[in-house]
């Protein structure tokens, strides 16, 4: 039987990656193995239950001057090229694959990040086996594309579902076997738990900060000021309480940390709530009963979007850009590029902006959002022609 394999899946702490599991999972169906750098994370989460299997992604070490270390080394240094190194250091991966399998690597952006040559040894070693491989549910920047290797890689997908335009024209370029679709998270289903104290039915602003969007900005510091402005425009001048949603708890990369802060700063007047950590479903209910949301993690604004729910987001890539022009006709006034974030007015300016357009805002989204939705389900008819 064909296996349906999910790879480049770094652990659901991240809600996002859980979240394209989750709703992938849903769009596909059965028979889906899950290969993942953090099983642990997976199964506190639950995302077990939507996969048939999770296997550990294990990479594991080669043994300095062992044979593997000395066949891969020489492959490098001749050709550059890593792959025999991937491969013994993923062997447990790649010997389950078989002839008519799919692989799909499903980390959405990774090609974003650095690592891409990893990503490309991965692509070459499915094919190898046999396999077809799916770039699925991706953004990449433009500018990557110039890079020969790069494109080279992507060219071979059999199949790339673009999340957006503006990645979908530049892939389309170098791959034609790319379709447009939506975020498979959009498809995602929520869980509506019992509401905290503090909130305001009706009245929330959902705010996500996160220590990726911070370190973007040259000024991290003035990145945490213009959150605190922005919650002492809402304080002063409406009147909504705020919600405190974090999307992503790795260690390294914890929303809690400066959501913390300025929960800290702001919970003696009483109008400001921290929502803990939940899986994806439930951080979506929280995020579906907002009136407004603020957010810096993608698939946090999607979960906002695909609730209809006016969303400014401060993003940091061409993700965000891509998803608001193809929702809203531009990113203008939708999205705030941290990178060029330099006064600490503009993201209470932005809401400000939000606010006066708000009926506007939802009653758009409410009209393209079942049809933008359903944009995601091309992705399976997609890979059944490809089956």
């Amino acid at each position: 039987m064909k296996k349906k394999i999910f790879y480049a899946h770094a652990g659901s702490g991240n809600h996002g990656c859980e979240a394209i599991v989750r709703a992938s999972s849903k769009i596909l169906g059965n028979d889906i193995i899950l290969y993942s750098i953090n099983t642990e994370q997976d199964v506190y989460y639950g995302t077990d239950d939507v996969v048939d299997t999770i296997v550990p992604d294990e990479n594991i070490s080669v043994k300095k001057f062992s044979y593997k270390d000395i066949v891969s080394r020489i492959q490098t240094k001749l050709t550059g090229s890593i792959n025999k190194n991937i491969y013994y250091r993923k062997k447990k991966m790649f010997d389950t694959v078989n002839k008519g399998d799919v692989a799909f690597s499903i980390g959405g952006d990774n090609y974003c990040y650095r690592g891409t040559e990893l990503l490309a040894a991965q692509n070459h070693l499915f094919h190898k086996k046999g396999a077809k491989t799916v770039l699925w549910g991706c953004s990449v920047e433009p500018d990557l594309l110039k890079n020969n290797e790069i494109a080279k890689d992507i060219g071979s997908y059999d199949l790339i579902t673009a999340r957006e335009t503006i990645s979908y024209n530049a892939l389309k370029k170098v791959n034609p076997n790319t379709i447009l679709v939506s975020d498979p998270a959009f498809v995602l289903d929520k869980v509506d738990l019992p509401l905290p104290e503090g909130w305001i039915e009706g009245n929330m602003v959902g705010i996500n900060v996160s220590p990726l969007i911070m370190r973007s900005n040259k000024n991290s510091k003035m990145v945490l000021d213009a959150y605190r402005k922005l919650i002492e425009y809402i304080i002063c001048q409406t009147s909504c309480n705020i919600a405190l949603i974090p999307h992503v708890v790795w260690e390294s990369n914890d929303d809690r940390i400066p959501l913390n802060q300025l929960y800290q700063e702001f919970k003696n007047t009483k109008r400001v709530i921290m929502i803990e950590d939940h899986n994806c479903m439930e951080l979506k209910g929280y995020i579906s009963r907002c009136r407004f949301f603020i957010g810096a993690r993608t698939h946090a604004t999607i979960a906002a979007y695909s609730t209809c729910v006016p969303t400014l987001v401060l993003g940091y890539s061409v993700k965000s850009r891509g998803i608001a022009k193809d929702l809203f006709g531009t990113s203008e006034n939708y999205v705030l590029p941290v990178q060029q974030l330099t006064h600490t007015d503009e993201l209470a300016n932005g809401f400000e902006w939000l606010l006066k357009n708000e009926s506007k805002i939802r009653e758009h989204l409410e009209k393209i959002m079942p049809e933008y939705i359903n944009k995601a389900y091309l992705g399976k008819e997609a890979v059944n022609k490809l089956i």
